[in-house]
């Protein structure tokens, strides 16, 4: 899995649960089944906590929690920007043959307020319009490379026109309010035996651990 994908899915997740251990983390994300569309293992994901950790966007806090030793990570400040920066890159950059960033931004939406991912989202629409291929411009040497080449070509233009369809229909329920962004309510729930039930139970011991409650 490219670095960029990594760093943006390992750092949201803890953004997103912080204060959160390993273990939860580890879980969450192969709840979302990683493995297969990130292509992600699961010995990987301690190993991108510890190198986010020493890079410092991400803190680890060793607490004694009922007498038991836990490692607890939270973002700091620069971890912040890195996402913002991340964030940035995923959704605004177009590359339909490796789509695996723009995806991954996709998943952690909740993040990011509802008119900060408009904006990524209209300048990605922009990029898409500047792009050979979704534009049906015909590729330099197309005219004189095998017969079955022209046939990629045109997968790659059918593959960019329905991305830049999908994106503009997604653009259009975002501006009529569909979905969850940062700082608004939701009326979602987990099911009753979700673990982060749990979670949410271990982040609140977690944060009085940590004088933050």
């Amino acid at each position: 899995m490219a670095a960029l994908e990594t760093r943006l899915l390992v750092l949201g997740a803890v953004a997103t649960f912080e204060p959160v251990n390993g273990y939860q983390i580890r879980r969450e994300l192969l709840s979302w089944g990683v493995e297969e569309w990130a292509h992600i293992k699961p010995g990987s994901i301690y190993s991108s906590l510890s190198t986010l950790t020493g890079q410092g966007v991400l803190e680890r806090h060793d607490l004694d929690d009922a007498g038991r030793s836990v490692a607890v990570y939270t973002v700091t400040e620069a971890g912040r920007q890195e996402l913002t920066r991340l964030f940035s890159i995923a959704l605004e950059s177009v590359d339909l043959l490796a789509p695996l960033a723009f995806q991954t931004a996709l998943t952690l939406i909740p993040l990011i307020e509802r008119e900060t991912f408009l904006g990524h989202a209209r300048r990605r629409l922009a990029n898409m319009d500047g792009w050979s291929i979704v534009t049906g411009q015909v590729p330099e040497g197309a005219d004189t490379a095998p017969p079955h080449i022209p046939a990629v070509f045109e997968l790659w233009e059918t593959v960019g026109r329905a991305e830049r369809q999908w994106l503009i229909d997604f653009i259009g329920r975002v501006e009529a309010g569909e979905f969850m962004f940062a700082g608004e309510p939701s009326d979602w729930l987990p099911p009753d035996d979700d673990p982060g039930w749990q979670m949410a139970a271990d982040r609140t011991r977690y944060l009085k651990l940590l004088g933050r409650s």
